[in-house]
């Protein structure tokens, strides 16, 4: 079991940025963003494995970078550019599999097994 704790959610205007952290409580594999507007489905955002591979939803490409501090295990996901379409909760996951680092897989929900609470992100005009 890993524990997966968010922060760094807040409310911003457009234009503006947030950096999210998550902080595991043990080694995993694989760790990506997700988020989820009111009505919407959920939807992977940036996900990165072990070695660094990343991939990114093309809503946030060039504007959100993830990265990762493996000594700390901490999953990082720097929001720049912020617009009002980037408001949702935002969860970070965890997998200790490998197969998650294919493209395909590191942003689907079925790749992962562990779940942070959440923390909201609500960017205004």
């Amino acid at each position: 079991r890993v524990d997966l704790v968010e922060s760094g959610g807040g409310s911003v205007q457009a234009g503006g940025s947030l950096r999210l952290s998550c902080t595991a409580s043990g080694v995993t594999y694989c760790m990506s963003w997700f988020r989820q507007a009111p009505g919407k489905e959920r939807e992977g955002v940036a996900g990165i494995d072990y070695s660094g591979n990343t991939n990114y939803a093309d809503s946030v490409r060039g504007r959100f970078t993830v990265s990762q501090d493996n000594a700390k295990l901490t999953l990082y996901l720097q929001m720049n550019s912020l617009k009002p379409e980037d408001t949702a909760m935002y969860y970070c996951a965890a997998a200790r599999g490998t197969t998650c680092s294919s493209p395909r897989w590191l942003l689907s929900e079925v790749s992962y097994s562990y779940w942070g609470q959440g923390t909201q992100v609500t960017v205004s005009l």
